[in-house]
């Protein structure tokens, strides 16, 4: 029987929801198939108040073996360091963390928030949320740069707002046959089976990037990168091969990406459906890593070679 505890901090328990929604398996099939005892976890505790508080004291005492610990929201360490700001319990809610990080076998980060600081740790920061080994994207956050579970791994980021089910799924059943170890990260904790690609990668409207065709109203076809704010380009994650619901993704239902797996969620991707653009009409930030001058160059050429088929009404010959 393997023991998981799951924490919830600066939350809308949106990763909670999207976790209790997965398929193929379910939650009961998960459970079953991988025996594992969900000793603790706030929204679907069987008990509450003191008696859900006093379950946890056995895992953070080392009395009984926690497999793996599963952190759900920042950490809110204010004001002045206290933690005061979110108390679980009588405590504050970072005791918990800190106390079930050192004695757990396996650390994962659920939601941009635990990853990153997300939406909790957005400027001004009044309650100096953070992340739980990033703040944003420098190392350190809660636990810090140097911080090991007893597996002998960082913390594992699951980013997202919310996380897709699946990549929580995959990574628990890695962890739980003990090969725990063969998970590669990337530069920020990810995996990189779920982060290795542009969300852009596989992008319904990707033939209209080639060639530069944007869409100017959420109705239009056309890319929405140029014009309507898409952060697919710069944004890892398999949201467009991985589709939610085993149906769609945001910019398969025409909405642009928001880049909410990146580090800088929300922070350096606001306005989220607008492309902030330089005095040269080019977007600031661009995709693919390329230069500016390369882009421009890039981008005249494909307009030029656009067929007629992909181009806007206002941009067809007459």
């Amino acid at each position: 029987m393997a023991n998981l505890v799951w924490l919830q901090g600066a939350t809308d328990n949106g990763c909670s929801i999207s976790f209790l929604n997965t398929h193929e398996p379910d939650v009961a099939q998960l459970i079953r198939r991988f025996e594992v005892n969900i000793a603790f976890h706030p929204t679907i505790n069987p008990t509450s108040g003191p008696e859900a508080m006093r379950s946890l004291e056995p895992y953070a005492q080392g009395e009984k073996p926690l497999d793996v610990l599963i952190v759900e929201g920042a950490v809110q360490t204010g004001p002045n360091g206290t933690g005061e700001y979110c108390i679980v319990g009588e405590r504050p809610f970072k005791e918990l963390v800190q106390e079930l990080a050192r004695a757990a076998h396996y650390v994962v980060a659920i939601g941009t928030c635990a990853s990153f600081g997300g939406i909790a740790a957005a400027e001004p920061n009044p309650t100096e949320a953070t992340g739980l080994q990033f703040h944003r994207d420098q190392r350190g956050g809660f636990l810090g740069a140097d911080y090991r579970s007893k597996a002998g791994l960082p913390v594992v980021n699951i980013s997202g707002c919310p996380a897709h089910p699946d990549r929580l799924v995959h990574t628990l059943a890695a962890v739980l046959l003990g090969k725990g170890g063969a998970i590669q990260l990337d530069e920020y904790q990810r995996p990189l089976d779920f982060y290795g690609s542009l969300t852009h990668d596989a992008c319904p409207n990707n033939e209209y990037f080639e060639y530069k065709q944007s869409a100017e109203h959420f109705t239009d076809k056309g890319c929405l990168f140029e014009e309507l704010g898409c952060k697919g380009p710069l944004t890892h994650s398999d949201c467009n091969r991985r589709l939610w619901n085993l149906h769609s993704s945001k910019t398969r239902a025409g909405s642009p990406c928001m880049g909410c797996t990146e580090p800088g969620f929300p922070d350096e991707y606001v306005p989220f459906f607008e492309t902030v653009k330089t005095r040269a009409g080019f977007p600031r930030k661009l995709p693919l890593g390329t230069s500016r001058t390369t882009y421009m160059a890039m981008a005249a050429s494909a307009k030029l070679a656009c067929p007629d088929r992909l181009k806007s009404g206002k941009n067809k010959k007459k």
